[in-house]
């Protein structure tokens, strides 16, 4: 009576429960899956991890290194902070102030010339208001500075 329960239970046994000395292959199939999923998990986290630097690279940002130092600071240290800062770096794009600033600055001199205000040499020039004489020191600022 014991053998024909044993006979039938191993009839209706599903797939998966394997007789002695037989592979498993639900294991095998569970274990390539695992294996294959962090891979694939860890090859995302990495490429997400980089997308700052992949950005200001493409875009060909002027501030790539210090986005490149702040991801590699937040791949190490697991600080969210540094790779958001990283990508707002990367993402939005700083308006130019200095160029808009000398033009106005090369427009008063250019103003100021014609006046007889200031010459093109490079000392302070007297700058007569009724009575009382000044010296213009903003124009002798802007103009004694020269930018590379």
């Amino acid at each position: 009576m014991e053998s024909s329960l044993r006979e039938t239970a191993i009839a209706h046994a599903p797939f998966f429960i394997t007789g002695p000395g037989q592979s498993d292959v639900l294991f095998t199939i569970v274990v390539w899956s695992v294996v294959l999923g962090v891979f694939g998990l860890g090859a995302l986290y990495l490429s997400l991890h980089a997308l700052p630097e992949r950005l200001a690279h493409h875009a060909n940002h002027t501030q790539i290194q210090l986005i490149s130092i702040l991801t590699l600071l937040a791949l190490f240290t697991h600080n969210n902070l540094f790779w958001l800062a990283a990508l707002v770096i990367a993402v939005v794009q700083v308006p130019d102030f200095h160029t808009p600033i000398n033009a106005i600055a090369d427009a008063v001199k250019a103003m100021a010339r014609e006046k007889g205000v200031m010459s093109d040499s490079t000392g302070p020039k007297p700058v007569t208001d009724g009575d009382a004489t000044t010296i213009s020191a903003d124009m002798n600022v802007q103009e004694g500075r020269k930018d590379v």
